[in-house]
């Protein structure tokens, strides 16, 4: 069984970062002892370097690997240049054990809420996806913005530019699942043979309603997928249940 554990949203910054709920959430983490640690965006409030300073500190205490895309807010004040430098690559590709892909996209832009794959990804990601059919391997696609809208997070402004053609890729490929963030309200769809799920904030205090601070975890056998929403310091659901597509 691989165990996956999706992380978002932390919003490190001096008023929107809470530190007690992060540690705690480090602590539950490490003790399920994840294959990986997927996180998608929004690290940083600002995007200041300071506060990219801070991130990296934070994100050692995590024990298992973990690979993080960009979020919107991540890319403000030239942080898509510190991430790279201090975070890591913004778009990426990884194999686990020969028969599970993970692609890590880029879909912030500098200065901008709004999300956007572009052209030159996205033929990337075609690539990536059409060796990962000829292998039939099991694979997840992890970006920041979200490519269908969510439920009970108001008026939709900042969904995928191009999500059109991003879905169509997705759905025809049959990517068995996609991680968003973004919303901070943890959601899943399933669109043909795809699982869409999208994390709520790990740890920032920006929270809607009666959402509290969670992260998702994936247990991926070879006949199913099983999901839990956990809420740190709190209780564990089981989110979705669903068989695997290639088996």
């Amino acid at each position: 069984m691989t165990l996956i554990v999706h992380i978002s949203d932390l919003h490190i910054s001096e008023n929107t970062f809470d530190e007690e709920m992060f540690m705690s959430a480090v602590s539950e983490i490490n003790e399920l002892q994840p294959d990986m640690i997927i996180l998608t965006g929004d690290i940083t409030n600002d995007g200041y370097y300071r506060e990219f300073e801070q991130a990296t500190k934070y994100l050692d205490m995590f024990e298992s690997p973990l690979f993080a895309v960009p979020g919107n807010h991540d890319a403000r004040n030239l942080g898509y240049q510190t991430f790279e430098e201090l975070i890591g690559e913004k778009s990426w590709k990884l194999t686990m054990d020969d028969d599970l892909t993970v692609i890590g996209l880029d879909s912030s832009s500098p200065d901008q809420d709004t999300g956007h794959v572009g052209n030159p990804q996205h033929m990337w990601l075609q690539h990536q996806l059409d060796e990962s059919v000829i292998n039939e391997n099991f694979t997840v696609v992890a970006l920041h913005h979200h490519i269908v809208p969510i439920p009970q997070t108001g008026r939709e402004r900042n969904v995928l530019s191009d999500a059109g053609d991003i879905l169509k890729t997705i759905t025809t490929h049959e990517v068995d699942l996609v991680l968003s963030g973004h919303k901070h309200v943890p959601n899943i769809w399933k669109l043909n043979e795809t699982i869409i799920v999208n994390a709520g904030s790990i740890a920032s205090n920006k929270l809607r309603g009666k959402n509290r601070n969670s992260y998702i975890v994936y247990e991926i056998s070879e006949s199913e997928i099983d999901i839990f929403l956990h809420e740190v310091k709190g209780e564990k659901f089981l989110f979705g249940k669903y068989p695997r597509n290639k088996l």
